[in-house]
């Protein structure tokens, strides 16, 4: 694997961290009522969600499912099946009370499932780590450029 699609998975693992960070902490305040509650749960979540995004990232740059949007659809069930886990586990640990655990990890099905759609979608327009895929662009729009000048 290119060094350049290690980049692009941490730059990936990155923002979407910041993304369901945010997320995790205003949900955890929301349901146990407690902002300190949210940000422990948050900091915790940040070490461990960015070790599983970064693995889960490098399984899925190895299966081949061409079609953009099916492809994005099941990165992100998979991938919140993991992240509900976690975010459950780490819940009930912070907050000591496993109903809360599974409040928050519930409640975060609904809002990281589009969050994280959006998010691939976004990256799936952005070529940084993906030599690959530029040098085809350009080729693309090189050839489409070469065609119609010799049409004229």
């Amino acid at each position: 694997m290119a060094k350049s699609v290690y980049k692009r998975h941490i730059a990936k693992a990155i923002t979407w961290r910041l993304v369901g960070t945010i997320d995790t902490i205003l949900l955890s305040w929301i349901i146990s009522g407690n902002p300190l509650t949210g940000l422990k749960i948050g900091a915790f979540e940040v070490v461990t969600k960015m070790i599983l995004y970064y693995c889960h990232e490098q399984v899925w740059f190895k299966i081949k499912i061409e079609e953009s949007k099916k492809r994005h659809l099941f990165k992100t069930i998979t991938w919140r099946v993991i992240g509900t886990i976690d975010t459950m586990t780490i819940a009930w640990i912070v907050s000591g009370n496993p109903l809360t655990g599974l409040s928050i990890g519930l409640a975060e099905v609904l809002t990281k499932m589009g969050l994280y759609y959006l998010h691939e979608r976004a990256w799936y327009k952005i070529d940084f780590g993906l030599d690959k895929r530029r040098r085809l662009k350009r080729w693309k729009k090189t050839s489409k450029n070469t065609s119609t000048e010799s049409g004229n």
